[in-house]
């Protein structure tokens, strides 16, 4: 005889569920970041996707008089620009999803799946956007630093003493430094052994470790190759003569700064198709808006010595 308190008295879980709605999220893209450097960077609205930079030429030869009490004759003098300062031109992010109208008209309890379709190209293509913003060959700011704002590290492994060379640089009201998430740490950790831990400061709900009240942005942008990386020093803004984002705005199903989704049609498979584009480009305004310190180590660790009471 089976015993009666091994046998089952009530509905099982598993029976029950056949009856319940599990709670579903939204599909989770772990390659999203906080893109942080949009967030910090000035965007300036450009018209026909061009920006023209000019320049003075030498600022030295314009002369001016501090005036004491004689009647001596005032020197005269003018500004001259450079004849044809550099452009830049927006460049372009794309991309095209298709959904089938089958699958939308019948899948989209309780998530959409246009939206969500959209929505995850969208985080992929801003991704993007922020490396072309550090790394693009033409106007990222990795290759858009002065010979002279180039910086090389004191021991291999970002100091405060190296970090102090890169506000030396860009001395101007210095907006942020952006560093890949390792090197950040690299540089708590030989603060930490020499006794100054940096202390930190809230923005945009997120608290950042600063140096010399100059919060350390993190982006995984900045590429890590064989132990070793760069951290950037910027200003910011067209006032201050820094570094300012590039976008065009008013574009046709435009979403948020510089990007538009449009639909294209539905073709004879019953597939929908939507672009997707986001316009943006990056301006270095004068050459000490911007520095670099490079070869910077990551993986260079210490071993403290504990002393106790």
């Amino acid at each position: 005889m089976t015993d009666i308190h091994e046998a089952q008295t009530a509905l099982s879980d598993v029976a029950a569920r056949t009856l319940a709605n599990a709670t579903k999220t939204v599909p989770m893209l772990p390659s999203i970041t906080p893109r942080w450097l949009p967030h910090f960077l000035q965007w300036t609205p450009v018209e026909a996707g061009i920006y023209r930079v000019n320049r003075v030429k030498d600022g030295s030869r314009i002369t001016v008089d501090c005036s004491s009490r004689d009647e001596k004759e005032l020197p005269q003098t003018y500004v001259d620009y450079e004849e044809w300062g550099r452009e830049y031109m927006l460049s372009a992010v794309n991309a095209v999803v298709d959904v089938h109208t089958r699958v939308s008209d019948l899948y989209s309890s309780p998530h959409n799946q246009i939206q969500e379709q959209l929505r995850l190209t969208i985080e992929i293509i801003k991704e993007r956007q922020e490396s072309e913003l550090i790394n693009n060959k033409e106007y990222g700011l990795l290759n858009n630093v002065a010979p002279e704002q180039r910086v090389q590290p004191l021991t291999g492994a970002p100091t405060p003493d190296d970090l102090d060379e890169l506000i030396s640089r860009v001395w101007k009201e210095p907006a942020f430094f952006l560093a890949h998430p390792r090197a950040i740490a690299a540089f708590g950790r030989e603060c930490t052994r020499r006794g100054v831990p940096p202390p930190t400061v809230s923005l945009f709900g997120s608290q950042f470790i600063t140096w010399r009240g100059i919060p350390l942005v993190p982006s995984d942008k900045l590429e890590v190759s064989g132990g070793k990386t760069n951290i950037l020093l910027l200003r910011t803004g067209e006032t201050r003569q820094g570094v300012v984002g590039l976008y065009q705005p008013n574009l046709p199903g435009e979403q948020s700064r510089g990007l538009a989704v449009r639909f294209m049609g539905i073709n004879h498979k019953a597939i929908a198709s939507y672009l997707i584009s986001l316009y943006c480009s990056l301006a270095v305004l004068t050459e000490d808006a911007l520095a670099v310190l490079e070869n910077v180590e990551v993986d260079k660790y210490h071993e403290y010595a504990h002393q106790y009471a």
